[in-house]
């Protein structure tokens, strides 16, 4: 590679090392199986990173192909499992499809814990090292960092005023945390795969669902609920991981580039969480702000104190029942980690 004219010189040498740096890396392709393939996190984020970004890093000596875990005939559950046998060598996924495997997959996003994105992160942040030896340990998998999505909000086709109407809702949850804080509301929790959702409430199975602000913009909900509520219930972090054999196997100077790059990745989506999620709210709503060419028409419901208060509240009770199908350990380790920095204390 020749730097013409090329000033200043530590310019130059920084450029020359970093091509050096990436031809020294071996001719590497990788297959990932990538996230929910209909959302922003996977077309904006995910897909471009693994099909350009990394090839282009590397000067061409690392190249991927990604697939969304559904457009591969999954459902998310069996992608740690698939991971760890080694039948998938990357893998991105939404922690809390692994939550009946084993609780500790929802220690982070606990419904009521995180109600911004820099709290989020910190919970995240502090508990990460658990579920890298957890996951390395138990599943032979390497984790290689955790994203989110936007907040995860309530969409409801019914006329809400705060957090204290969805007393008596049929519920759409996704997780086993966000159906203990509806049943503690006094809602019912309806266990429904994203893709039902739409017919569901135009038909009245439910009459709300829970997803991210952006995601359910994506998904067109704007055009079967009425109401949303602007107070986000968790996060839905994604893990990113790879095969620990085939991590193993790597040459170092592979693992050191993919594992800065990942971390890149990681950090520019939840850069962009805070912001999807006032996209969301905006877009769903038809609000000015929207820079998206439909917008909603949807009656943002905006939090009140009271709200925050029963929120807390209610938290409370999804942490408590969390504890009881956690082990001991894990149960510790949130403590030390997630609860030390919350106040918030766990007991088994």
């Amino acid at each position: 590679m020749k730097l013409r004219h090329c000033l200043p010189a530590l310019v130059c040498t920084t450029l020359l090392a970093a091509t050096a740096s990436a031809q020294s890396l071996p001719k590497t392709h990788l297959k990932v199986t990538g996230g929910l393939s209909n959302l922003t996190a996977y077309q904006d984020y995910e897909r471009p990173f693994w099909t350009k970004t990394i090839g282009e890093k590397s000067q061409g000596q690392v190249t991927a192909e990604i697939k969304g875990f559904n457009e591969m005939g999954m459902k998310g559950p069996e992608l740690l499992r698939l991971l760890g046998s080694g039948v998938i060598e990357y893998g991105t996924a939404t922690l809390s499809y692994f939550a009946s495997d084993n609780p500790i997959n929802e220690a982070i996003d606990l419904a009521g814990l995180a109600t911004d994105v820099k709290t989020a992160r910190t919970l995240t942040d502090a508990f990460q090292p658990v579920l890298a030896k957890t996951y390395g340990e138990g599943n032979k998998v390497k984790l290689l960092g955790i994203s989110t999505y936007p907040a995860q909000v309530l969409f409801c086709n019914a006329d809400i005023k705060g957090l204290g109407d969805i007393k008596g809702k049929k519920v759409r949850t996704s997780s086993r945390t966000q159906a203990d804080f509806i049943e503690a509301l006094g809602g019912t929790s309806v266990t429904m795969a994203f893709g039902d959702v739409v017919p569901a409430m135009q038909n009245k199975v439910v009459d709300c669902a829970i997803t991210g602000s952006l995601s359910g913009y994506s998904a067109k909900w704007y055009e079967v609920a009425t109401h949303l509520l602007a107070l986000p219930v968790n996060w839905n972090q994604q893990v990113h991981a790879v095969n620990g054999a085939t991590w193993s196997k790597y040459d170092p100077a592979l693992q050191k580039f993919l594992q800065t790059e990942v971390d890149g990745l990681v950090n520019t989506i939840w850069d962009a969480a805070a912001k999807q999620t006032q996209q969301g709210y905006d877009c769903n709503t038809g609000a000015a702000a929207c820079t998206l060419p439909v917008k909603g028409k949807m009656v943002l419901v905006t939090p009140s104190e009271q709200d925050k208060a029963l929120l807390k509240q209610v938290s409370e009770q999804v942490v408590a029942k969390w504890a009881q199908r956690c082990s001991a350990a894990c149960v510790n380790d949130f403590n030390t980690t997630i609860g030390k920095t919350l106040g918030v204390v766990a007991k088994k």
